[in-house]
């Protein structure tokens, strides 16, 4: 029987199990797939286990992505671009590290039929998923980048990569088309990410990488502000079908069924 893991700290509030179990179930595959909450000293042991085939593939979440890494023998090119990985396999006995989310990230925008292109964007949040929201964005012909963090040296870090970003402190708001929270703030029921934007004139689109809980207090006050909302689930199905056919070589199938499991 395989065995895949989704990591992370925390990771009670994925839902990654429940998707890909499913598209197990229906596929008939032999397999199980579990989440698994880590401490980063671990993380060198996990990698040796899918040297081994003890385990066939792992999606790496929060706060792993990055440091999971030094541990991996090759990187694709979309991880390397972002130095973020959430997908692991063992491809000519090497352990191979890639990305996802930028896939998953680009699809769930066509879904809603977001036009990217020409706009400006601002984005809360400098790690975890960041780097693979910026490289989506320039793919699809984003006019300017804004980003904020609330530890403004990690913004910095992140404009050594991404050098056409344009940092602005927490706490001030430039205009903007789209708005993406791709912080944590929000996973719990009580955060707030306490950023005013009551000046925003209405109509803009505001899209969190968040999925459970399906609606934050970041997309509640939006809407009440007569603006558009979007939650992560789509960005969330998209980048797990591209982990299944990395792992199982078959093309998971997304209906309602399994947009359902996530609600």
């Amino acid at each position: 029987m395989k065995k895949f893991l989704v990591i992370g700290n925390p990771i009670e509030h994925s839902l990654s199990p429940r998707i890909h179990n499913h598209w197990i179930k229906f596929n008939n595959i032999d397999a199980t797939y579990d989440k698994k909450k880590l401490d980063i000293s671990e993380l060198e042991n996990l990698v040796k286990q899918v040297k081994e085939k003890k385990i066939y593939g792992i999606n790496v979440t929060v706060p792993f992505k990055n440091s999971i890494i030094p541990f991996l023998d090759k990187l694709s090119n979309e991880a390397e671009k972002t130095q973020s990985v959430n997908t692991i396999f063992l491809k000519d006995e090497k352990t191979i590290g890639h990305n996802t989310d930028i896939e998953g990230f680009e699809l769930a925008i066509k879904n809603i039929n977001y036009n990217v292109s020409g706009k400006k964007i601002l984005l809360l949040g400098a790690g975890g998923v960041s780097p693979s929201i910026l490289v989506a964005l320039n793919n699809m012909q984003a006019h300017k980048i804004f980003v904020s963090n609330r530890t403004q040296a990690k913004a910095e870090k992140l404009k050594k990569t991404f050098s056409e970003v344009e940092i602005v402190e927490w706490g001030t708001i430039p205009d903007f088309d789209m708005i993406i929270n791709a912080t944590s703030l929000g996973l719990n029921v009580d955060d707030n990410i306490g950023l005013d934007f009551s000046k925003i004139s209405s109509g803009k689109l505001f899209y969190d990488i968040i999925y459970n809980p399906s609606e934050t207090n970041f997309l509640k006050s939006a809407k009440k502000n007569g603006n558009k909302t979007e939650n992560g689930k789509k960005m969330f199905i998209y980048q797990a079908k591209a982990s299944f056919k990395i792992w199982n070589n078959i093309e998971p199938i997304i209906d309602e069924e399994v947009m359902e499991l996530l609600n």
